[in-house]
């Protein structure tokens, strides 16, 4: 005769084997991944289960999970759909690409790094030049991601109303870090006039960038600079910073086009939350932090600049932590709420030690009218406030490579606003507005894009490999700096 539980005996067997299973899988999460040895960074799967993979940095190995209902392939290093994941570790797959570890940059050594050309700190915290806080100029660097537009142009203008100055009497600047879809040229040469900073972001805002070859960032870097030389007459000698989409740095790649390209910096990656602000450094050595994104250089790029996105957050967390402002959750709150919240963000840096307090948008902070009302009763406060400067990226490491005291800076001739030779010509009163066929290549149909400039209508929508839109598929061809001399 069989044996008949009752509903209670069952519920307590298999609340018993629930529980050991969970203890189990507890055990296994507590025994840590190793990266390989002998290898550079990569993705590997996690033996433990196909829903999670390691990214290793420098030897160091960064959990991600898939996205859910994906899993992780170990062939070809990416999460997609369970019947198409094979799962590993798979022994026979190839290693992913390698670099000597001999090639690896090496931990900041003060003793051999100098201003101008080379600046580091072991934890990236220290001021430059070994000044004392109140002889710094708190800096602010508003920064603008994306396509500028009529979304977001007159936002933009409301900021930079030239009734808010500097203390040598300047307006006040930002920068803006442009991607060609749906921008108007005409606006943004509008900007450059007006003294903004303009630098790239790229042409197509692709996914996936990061893991894609020197050729493709070179099309979508250097792409962007010739399309806002062509169309918005902005000099490619100021167009010197570059930002990564979805602040996805492309490892050693993307920073060896800055590096062949003449770019001056980029502003990319991301620093986790931190007590003391981190300071723009130079990557001649190791990055002084934690690599957010899991796709930082390793390699080491001598003179080039990293301008930092410090994380935003106050001391209990409300509105969590973010690089963009617009990613932290203020949506609840009115504009009262957003001063008091940035007031004490902004307070890290300005009682501490005065590394540059960035301010990244893109123009979803503007959507939401509390968000924006906050911000300008931020900007007012913050001008009652001695030795802050709302300054471009660029002209912070001008100050950076050169620290001088807050009582010369009047006379800094690069935070002057009377030299106006580099800037474009102010554009044109009727400016061309063209309605362009366009089909990107991964597409099976045609659309119009819209795009206004004050030079001739192009005779197509430009696109990468045609940044003037002359038609000619494949037409560009670009050489670098050190090859051309």
């Amino acid at each position: 005769m069989p044996l008949i539980m009752s509903s209670t005996v069952k519920e307590n067997v298999g609340g018993t084997i629930v529980q050991a299973q969970r203890k189990q899988e507890v055990k296994v999460e507590e025994k840590e991944f190793e990266c390989p040895h002998d290898v550079g960074n990569g993705n590997y799967a996690d033996p433990q289960t196909c829903r999670r993979f390691y990214q290793c940095v420098d030897g160091y190995p960064y959990v991600n999970r898939c996205p859910s209902g994906l899993y992780f392939d170990d062939i070809n290093k990416f999460c997609t759909f369970k019947n198409e994941a094979r799962c590993g570790p798979i022994a026979s797959t190839p290693a992913p690409i390698t670099e000597p570890p001999a090639d690896l940059a090496k931990k900041c050594n003060p003793a051999e790094c100098d201003l101008p050309y080379c600046f580091c700190s072991k934890d990236g915290t220290l001021i430059p030049g070994g000044l004392e806080p109140e002889d710094v100029p708190q800096m602010i660097l508003m920064t603008f991601d994306g396509a500028v537009n009529l979304n977001n142009y007159d936002h933009y203008r409301k900021v930079f109303n030239r009734k808010r100055l500097n203390p040598n009497g300047c307006a006040i600047k930002g920068t803006f870090f442009i991607s060609h879809e749906y921008s108007n040229y005409h606006m943004i040469q509008q900007l450059a006039n007006d003294g903004h900073e303009i630098a790239t972001e790229t042409v197509s805002l692709q996914q996936g960038l990061q893991d894609k070859g020197y050729e493709e960032w070179i099309g979508e870097m250097i792409g962007m600079r010739e399309i806002l030389n062509y169309f918005s007459n902005v000099s490619k000698n100021e167009i010197v910073g570059m930002r990564a989409p979805f602040l996805k740095p492309g490892r050693n790649t993307q920073y060896k086009v800055l590096e062949d390209f003449g770019y001056i910096y980029d502003s990319s990656i991301g620093v986790p939350p931190s007590p003391v602000p981190v300071w723009p450094y130079t990557l001649d050595y190791k990055i002084p932090h934690e690599c957010k994104s899991g796709t930082c250089p390793t390699k080491s790029f001598p003179g080039v600049w990293e301008v930092p996105l410090n994380a935003h957050y106050v001391e209990d967390y409300e509105g969590g932590h973010c690089p963009y402002l617009d990613q932290c959750v203020l949506h609840n709150h009115d504009a009262d709420d957003v001063l008091e919240w940035l007031q004490e963000d902004f307070s890290r840096y300005y009682d501490q030690n005065r590394a540059p307090y960035m301010m990244p948008f893109h123009t979803n902070w503007f959507s939401i009218k509390e968000l924006e009302q906050g911000l300008h009763k931020f900007l007012d406060w913050v001008q009652t406030l001695p030795d802050v400067w709302f300054v471009t990226a660029t002209q912070s490491l001008t100050w950076i490579t050169d620290p001088k005291p807050v009582k010369e800076l009047n006379n800094l001739e690069a935070w002057d606003c009377k030299k106006r030779d580099h800037l474009p010509g102010k554009g044109c009163n009727n400016s061309n507005k063209c309605a362009l066929s366009f089909k990107k290549p991964d597409a099976n149909f045609t659309d119009t894009r819209y795009l206004e400039t004050c030079v001739e209508c192009p005779n197509q929508y430009p696109w990468l490999g045609d940044a003037t839109g002359s038609g000619i598929p494949g037409k560009d061809n670009y050489v670098p700096e050190n090859v051309k001399k």
